[in-house]
């Protein structure tokens, strides 16, 4: 991997995504909405901090694994890999090129987003602004590489589409959002423990309950960075079988 090469690929994506208009509606606008309808539902109060804390990292790992599965189905469709793949990019430069530049747009939906709910919709965290963000920057980076490895099982943006119930949705169900992790089915608990988004939503809810940085969330944090480079490298793997 090329430090050159690397930048140069991440300059594209990035130049590609502020040409696109809707794109950057969903990623900076959508979250928005969603965190008023639940200020709304909830109308403030305990429920809402427990529940929009967790989905400061949750809207960030849905949207970025759409948009992301669907934008590198099209690089594989189109053609473009393959004049990419004459030059000297290599797999992994244009895989965490599109991790680090889709971060680098994370980054800005959360501290919007973030800033949004704790200054208008007075969020209450014992934790930091700051740990909230980056952790739900790990979560759209999450987001990206899962959506970049099951892009190379897709052939048409309708079927990068069906892998949403299958990757993203048990993810969201078995993270203890709706129901504690330790109160489920030993088995389920078992699939949790293996599901990399159990892991950041336990980071934001210490965060939520710890004023300073705890072991565990930190933890659980390095836990998300691995699950993040493993899928990167997995889906390197497979762009050349895909694309050939």
């Amino acid at each position: 991997m090329s430090p050159h090469i690397l930048a140069s690929t991440i300059g594209r994506i990035v130049r590609q995504l502020r040409h696109d208009r809707r794109t950057v509606g969903l990623v900076i606008v959508v979250p928005l909405l969603l965190l008023t309808l639940l200020y709304f539902m909830f109308d403030g109060g305990l429920m809402f901090d427990r529940v929009a804390l967790v989905m400061l990292g949750i809207f960030p790992f849905i949207i970025m694994f759409l948009i992301t599965s669907i934008a590198m189905l099209r690089e594989r469709t189109s053609g473009t890999l393959e004049r990419l793949f004459t030059t000297p990019v290599g797999k992994l430069d244009l895989l965490f090129g599109y991790g680090i530049a889709f971060g680098l747009v994370a980054a800005a939906q959360a501290t919007v987003a973030a800033g949004l709910a704790y200054w208008l919709f007075d969020l209450h965290t014992a934790g930091s602004l700051w740990l909230v963000i980056v952790i739900a920057v790990a979560n759209a980076v999450l987001g990206v590489a899962l959506g970049l490895l099951c892009s190379a099982f897709a052939r048409t943006e309708f079927q990068a589409v069906q892998f949403m119930p299958v990757v993203a949705i048990p993810q969201i169900l078995l993270c203890g959002l709706f129901v504690a992790r330790d109160s489920m089915a030993g088995w389920l608990q078992v699939i949790s423990d293996v599901l990399p988004l159990s892991y950041s939503v336990e980071a934001l809810t210490e965060v939520g309950a710890h004023a300073d940085p705890t072991g565990t969330m930190w933890r659980d944090l390095g836990i998300v960075i691995g699950a993040i480079i493993l899928a990167l490298v997995l889906g390197a793997t497979t762009l050349r079988r895909r694309t050939a």
